[in-house]
């Protein structure tokens, strides 16, 4: 068995790669929307913080009712317990990544991780 797995996501509305890549800590999304689409419901987490990474477009965030404007090269962490919705601008389509980790589960990273082989 291979110590890595690869996959292309090119043409695709969205994708969840917890199945194809078989990721054991981590869900990633890679989403698109078009002008005027958006997440048809709110919704929170049990666990999981969300941290949405902007590629293209424009849209807003909507987080315990307080609106949030996104355009390409933001970061957004969002609380497992904030209620959210995202929607694309009315004019401008929208391409993310939706990364999900359970809340306070990072207990090393970069460096401190890493070991020389």
């Amino acid at each position: 068995m291979k110590n890595y797995s690869k996959v292309n996501v090119s043409g695709t509305d969205r994708t969840e790669l917890h199945d194809t890549l078989g990721l054991t800590g981590a869900e990633v999304s890679v989403n698109f929307m078009p002008a005027g689409a958006g997440v048809p419901f709110v919704h929170a987490h049990k666990q999981n913080e969300e941290i949405y990474i902007i590629l293209e477009g424009k849209g807003c965030m909507e987080i315990d009712g307080e609106r949030i404007a996104l355009e390409a090269n933001d970061f957004l962490r969002v609380s497992p317990e904030a209620k959210r919705q995202l929607s694309a601008s009315a004019d401008e389509s929208i391409k993310y990544l939706c990364i999900q980790v359970k809340c306070g589960s990072l207990e090393e990273y970069t460096a401190n991780d890493a070991v020389m082989a």
